[in-house]
């Protein structure tokens, strides 16, 4: 087994069979449906034009490459969106890696060359993102191998495991047919992924949200700067938007669409849900600033004459967000609020304790309460959430302090 690099196969002179020099590597071929990384193929330029060399037909893969077959039965070579091309989709490119959490540029890829029963077995083993790289690329043709040796020892490796490595791809249906998952960026903390994406040029964070799980790219979505957020949602297809905003917390969705022009948010709002669609235009009624303008209507509200199993079965059907879940709002006649249980005393109480006994009083405000009073009621109650009531005292939303939170930030 040994490490040869994309840049020494690169314009690397093949050998048939018969000994006699056919034709130089122009490109190597990964099927990521077939093999994640073993190459399938090598595209080599001939005088009878492009040709498929397979690993399995080679004995050697360097400076010089030879075949065990005669050039003839090279079959030709025609382009297919079902493969990556390492140097037309890696050399120079930019790739997330989501070890190291952030963007960097590819300078070589290397490759085991494994002999397996006469023949070869290349797999990609890593990403070349230092100065080594570089200096291979650069020096190649230029600098005697023996010293271009000599110079690399001296320098160290700056490498990324392929495992570590998620590639941006900036045409979708390359993307899709290609099947390459943003499995490893999907794994990593919204914000983390928010900060990624923030160094990226506009096309490819497109082609993250395009590719990304809804769920992430939505929570993603709402840790963006307010500008790249708003460029990365014009920027995508409307149906692809109002997936993303249906995952979105409401008051989050309807910030964003607020920002939006009224041509741009007609159109995702089109393109949404019913009762997604409703919650969100209900919140754009309201003003920014203010107390309806910032909260979420999702929230679990039970009858004031529940027990705690009550409340545990509608934690079980909740699909808010998990702050939202931190109080368990009464409603009593004509659904007023009338008290709030934090959810600490109902994982401590029997499941037939009634919720009237574990209530408190409901800190609560007003729909149109300024967003500065907002805050000052969160630090004056030391508040996880805080129920916002219309004009008959009904509950109609929340506003959590995840919010209040944001709300300063961008405030800032």
């Amino acid at each position: 087994m040994s490490l040869v690099a994309l840049s020494e196969l690169l314009g690397a002179t093949v050998r048939d069979a018969s000994g006699t020099v056919r034709g130089r590597v122009r490109e190597l071929a990964i099927a990521p449906q077939d093999h994640p990384t073993r190459v399938a193929f090598l595209v080599v330029k001939t005088n009878d034009g492009e040709r498929i060399v397979r690993p399995e037909v080679l004995s050697s893969a360097g400076t010089t490459v030879r075949a065990e077959t005669e050039s003839s039965s090279w079959e030709a070579y025609a382009a297919s969106d079902g493969v990556l091309l390492l140097k037309r989709d890696l050399l120079d490119q930019q790739i997330i890696d989501v070890h190291g959490r952030k963007v960097v540029r590819v300078n070589d890829v290397e490759m085991e060359s494994t002999p397996v029963n006469s023949h070869l077995i290349l797999n990609v083993v890593a990403v070349d993102v230092g100065a080594r790289g570089a200096i291979r690329r650069l020096s190649k043709g230029v600098v005697p191998s023996f010293t271009l040796r000599a110079l690399l020892e001296r320098i160290p490796p700056r490498v990324i495991p392929w495992q570590y490595v998620d590639l941006l791809e900036t045409d979708p249906a390359r993307r899709v047919k290609l099947n390459i998952a943003y499995e490893g960026l999907e794994k990593l903390h919204p914000a983390d992924i928010a900060n990624i994406v923030e160094d990226l040029p506009p096309a490819e964070r497109e082609a993250v949200f395009e590719t990304i799980d809804e769920e992430v790219a939505a929570e993603t979505l709402e840790e963006l700067d307010p500008d790249v957020k708003i460029s990365v949602v014009e920027s995508l297809d409307k149906d692809r938007a109002a997936d993303i905003v249906e995952e979105m917390d409401p008051d989050a969705a309807a910030d964003l669409l607020g920002d939006l022009t009224e041509d741009e948010s007609g159109q995702i709002l089109k393109e949404m849900e019913p009762d997604e669609r409703r919650e969100v235009t209900q919140l754009l009624e309201f003003g920014e600033h203010t107390a309806a303008g910032r909260m979420t209507t999702q929230f679990i509200s039970v009858r004031a004459e529940a027990v705690v199993d009550d409340a545990i079965e509608a934690l079980k059907r909740f699909e808010g967000g998990y702050e939202a879940a931190a109080t368990i709002y009464l409603a009593g006649e004509g659904h007023r609020l009338v008290g709030a249980v934090p959810l600490l005393k109902i994982a401590t109480s029997s499941p037939a304790a009634p919720l009237v006994d574990l209530s408190e009083d409901a800190v609560s405000c007003p729909a149109d309460t300024p967003e500065t009073e907002v805050a000052a009621l969160f630090d004056k109650y030391n508040l996880i959430t805080l129920a916002v009531v219309d004009e008959h005292s009904r509950i109609a939303g929340i506003i959590t302090a995840d919010d209040v939170i944001t709300m300063l930030r961008h405030d800032d």
